[in-house]
């Protein structure tokens, strides 16, 4: 069986990328929480995971981020309330929209970090790193960097004993690991599709059970009736 069948099996499956508003904004902190994800495990701001080639600007702009894992891994539970991007935190309405569907909490900048956050503190956070580099890879440009690319991500998250191996079938990671044979920017759809699927049917519900969840929701609605109350 070639690399080319194999990568056509896995182009029959309906694709999430497609079903996901990946606007300019949520693209940028996407391209973010893929270092957000990877320095959870850094002793040093000079050590870089292997698994993922990320640019120096990217790397300066993960400085904050890096700094806000590290302030989250010393505390005990997650909390929405931390989950800023600057000075913004969520609105009610920005919650109350994630639980719509998974794909507007991902297209939503505050939701992207919040559901991150969420997969750190189950240590199930390989999933949405392994996401987006696979949304990374499938615009990698230059044809030169695209095996050396896949190859990394293979070895960080596919490979059996993987540093950050994904839960995925033997079948995709043998049809994975055959199309790495003549890589292109579609060998880690079924991979990634599968993943994806198992945020979105077993992560996702859990983050909207969540108690930082649903308190967060509860006091956000008691503000506004103060709000109005004394409006």
């Amino acid at each position: 069986m070639t690399s080319r069948r194999l990568e056509d099996k896995s182009s029959l499956l309906p694709h999430c990328r497609h079903s996901v508003d990946l606007s300019p904004i949520a693209r940028l902190n996407s391209k973010d929480l893929l270092t957000y994800t990877t320095y959870r495990s850094l002793p040093s701001t000079t050590t870089m995971c292997k698994g993922l080639a990320l640019s120096t600007t990217c790397l300066e702009r993960a400085k904050e981020l890096k700094a806000r894992m590290v302030s989250f891994l010393q505390k005990p539970n997650w909390s929405l309330s931390s989950c800023k991007i600057g000075k913004t935190r969520p609105t009610l309405e920005e919650c109350m929209r994630w639980k719509e569907s998974f794909e507007k909490l991902l297209s939503n900048k505050h939701g992207l970090i919040a559901f991150t956050d969420f997969l750190v503190s189950e240590f199930s956070e390989e999933n949405i790193a392994f996401y987006f580099a696979c949304e990374d890879f499938r615009s990698t440009k230059s044809a030169a960097k695209l095996a050396a690319k896949a190859q990394r991500i293979y070895d960080e998250f596919i490979c059996t004993d993987a540093p950050r191996e994904v839960n995925i079938d033997h079948e995709t990671r043998d049809i994975t690991r055959a199309n790495l044979k003549d890589p292109s920017t579609s060998c880690f759809d079924m991979a990634q599709h599968r993943i994806y699927l198992l945020m979105a049917k077993d992560c996702y519900p859990r983050f909207l059970r969540s108690p930082a969840y649903k308190d967060h929701i509860s006091q956000l609605r008691a503000k506004c009736t103060s709000t109005s109350k004394k409006a």
